[in-house]
C-alpha cells in the first residue's frame, strides 16, 4: 500500500524548494530557460555568470526538478521542468509587485503605482490585436526573440528603446512584454514611453505564459 506523504514532509519540501530558489542567479537563470533551451555556456553570459558558476546552480536546480537536460551532440541543453513552475515564477513576482508598491506608497513615489503602469491580461491584448489598434512591443534581447515571440511584434532591445523610438507608430498605443515572473523591461518601458508622450501599457505575464496558454508564438529574428 503506497503511503501518503504526511504533512509535515509537505511543509519541509516546500521549504526546500523555497531554498533552492532563493538565489538571484537561479531565478534568472530559469527566467531564461523559460524562453527556450539553451546550454550552460549561452545561460552563463546571459546570466552573466562564468561556467562554473551557471553549472553550479542549474545542478541545483536540477535536483529540485525545476530544470530538465538533454544532450544535442556534445552539448547539454537545459529546459524547464515539469510542474507549475512558470505560475510559481509568476506569484512571486507579483508578491514581489505589490510589496514594492507599499514601499513606493509610503515614500510617495508614483512610478510602480498601478494608474502609471496600465496593464492588460492575454485575452484583452488577443482582442486589441484582432481589432488592429497596438503595436505589440517585444523588448528583451534578439537572442530571446529569436527564440520565440507574440506574433506581429517588433523587437526594440530595452537599451536601444530611445534611438529607436521613430520605429513605434505614433497613433495607435504600444503594449509592451518581456520575459516573465522577474523582469522589469515592460515596466520601465512604459515609463519611458509615457515619458515622451506615447501611449503605453504593459502585458501582465511576459512570453514564457503566453507560449505555456498554448497561444500563438512566431520564432526567427527581427526584420531589418
Amino acid at each position: 500500500m503506497t503511503r501518503l506523504p504526511s504533512a509535515q514532509s509537505l511543509v519541509q519540501d516546500s521549504a526546500d524548494l523555497a531554498r533552492t530558489l532563493g538565489h538571484p542567479h537561479r531565478l534568472s537563470l530559469l527566467e531564461h530557460i523559460a524562453q527556450g533551451e539553451r546550454a550552460v555556456e549561452s545561460l552563463a553570459q546571459l546570466s552573466g555568470l562564468s561556467v562554473a558558476n551557471a553549472s553550479q546552480h542549474l545542478q541545483h536546480l536540477k535536483r529540485a526538478g525545476l530544470v530538465q537536460t538533454r544532450r544535442d551532440g556534445k552539448r547539454v541543453l537545459y529546459r524547464l521542468g515539469d510542474g507549475p513552475i512558470l505560475p510559481l515564477l509568476a506569484a512571486l513576482r507579483e508578491f514581489s509587485e505589490q510589496q514594492r508598491r507599499r514601499v513606493q506608497a509610503m515614500v510617495d513615489d508614483s512610478v510602480y503605482q498601478p494608474d502609471t503602469l496600465e496593464a492588460i491580461d492575454c485575452d484583452a491584448l488577443l482582442q486589441r490585436l484582432q481589432d488592429g489598434d497596438v503595436t505589440l512591443l517585444d523588448v528583451r534581447t534578439e537572442a530571446d526573440y529569436a527564440l520565440g515571440h507574440l506574433p506581429g511584434a517588433i523587437n526594440i532591445p530595452f537599451e536601444e528603446l530611445a534611438q529607436r523610438l521613430t520605429e513605434l507608430p505614433a497613433d495607435r498605443p504600444v503594449v509592451a512584454y518581456c520575459r516573465g515572473p522577474h523582469c522589469l523591461l515592460s515596466h520601465d518601458t512604459v515609463i519611458a514611453l509615457r515619458a515622451r508622450g506615447l501611449e503605453a501599457l504593459r502585458l501582465i505575464n511576459g512570453y514564457p505564459q503566453w507560449q505555456a496558454a498554448g497561444l500563438t508564438v512566431e520564432t526567427g529574428p527581427a526584420v531589418q
